[in-house]
């Protein structure tokens, strides 16, 4: 399962979840081409792989415009010889509810998950196919695009847009074997930080501490490093039937999510009416409408976020 003479791309990973995704990498035996729009913190990134013994180079460009998918193409080919693996991390918030989200609130947040996914794996995949690289695409999904979350109307959006486009690029990449999976992270990042639900298992990330098992266990919650080793293993030759998939990781829990399927199929003779439907909707469906948005067990009360300073 090495990656040793791989080369990756990782893009959005000059710090958190997108630099554990290129340490676990290089860490495994692959070089890495960094992506960050900071031009310090991407540098740094590039040393703490290097440190470590590691092969790392960095473009510092934000991700949307082909020209930066291009750039980091060719940057790994120019810098290691090729590329076999692309993870698309890159991602901005503009989070608000939807009367007061603006246009360029979610433009920016499509043009950067969304246009940027679809940018760098287009180029990405023309690279593999042009010179026979059985390549690997790693996405990175949320529970937000999964199931909802309030003030989130752009980010859902994209996120749910990106497991669309892999369940796509699995077909059409498949017969030059190359995979197309995305990952659904919870794990404590800059993202989590503000939020109050999270506040003791950051805390304890922060302290250098193991989060309480509440979070870990019960809620899949945990640090960075634990989603890194999924990306690593589904950029390995091992996970070369894995295809189309969308995994859910986080803490101690790993998770294999659903295509949408329908729950409840009925059929009417001659189609279904208006009259027709507002005789029977409540008694065919009412009991098997799907909930939205993700339902958090209660905290336990030694858990419950400090109230707010006065």
């Amino acid at each position: 399962m090495s990656l040793a003479g791989k080369v990756a791309i990782v893009t959005g990973s000059g710090r958190g979840l997108g630099l554990a995704y290129a340490q676990e990498l290089a860490r495994q035996g692959a070089a890495v081409v960094v992506n960050d729009v900071d031009a310090q913190v991407a540098e740094e990134a590039v040393a703490s792989i290097t440190a470590a013994g590691g092969k790392a180079t960095a473009v510092v460009a934000p991700v949307g415009s082909t020209e930066t998918a291009k750039q980091l193409v060719s940057t790994a080919v120019e810098a290691f010889g090729g590329l076999d693996i692309l993870v698309t991390n890159a991602g901005v918030l503009r989070d608000k509810s939807l009367l007061k989200m603006t246009d360029e609130d979610f433009d920016l947040v499509i043009n950067v998950h969304l246009r940027g996914t679809f940018t760098c794996v287009r180029e990405a995949y023309a690279y593999f196919k042009e010179n026979g690289v059985a390549g690997r695409i790693i996405t990175i999904g949320s529970p937000t695009g999964q199931r909802g979350n309030f003030g989130q109307t752009n980010y859902a959006a994209a996120k749910a847009g990106i497991v669309g486009m892999v369940r796509t690029w699995a077909l059409e990449m498949k017969r030059a074997g190359v995979t197309a999976n995305a990952i659904i992270p919870v794990a404590a990042t800059a993202m989590t930080k503000t939020v109050p639900f999270f506040q003791k298992a950051v805390e304890a990330d922060e302290r250098g501490e193991a989060m309480p098992d509440f979070f870990r266990k019960d809620l899949g919650f945990g640090t960075a490093d634990d989603v890194a080793g999924l990306v690593a293993y589904l950029a390995s030759d091992a996970a070369g039937a894995v295809t189309g998939q969308a995994i859910g990781v986080g803490g101690d829990r790993l998770q294999l999510w659903s295509h949408p399927e329908a729950v409840a199929t009925e059929f009417q003779d001659g189609g279904w009416t208006y009259a027709e439907l507002g005789e029977r909707f409540e008694d065919l469906f009412g009991g098997r409408l799907q909930s939205v948005g993700e339902e958090f067990p209660e905290l336990p009360a030694e858990l419950q976020p400090e109230p707010a300073a006065k």
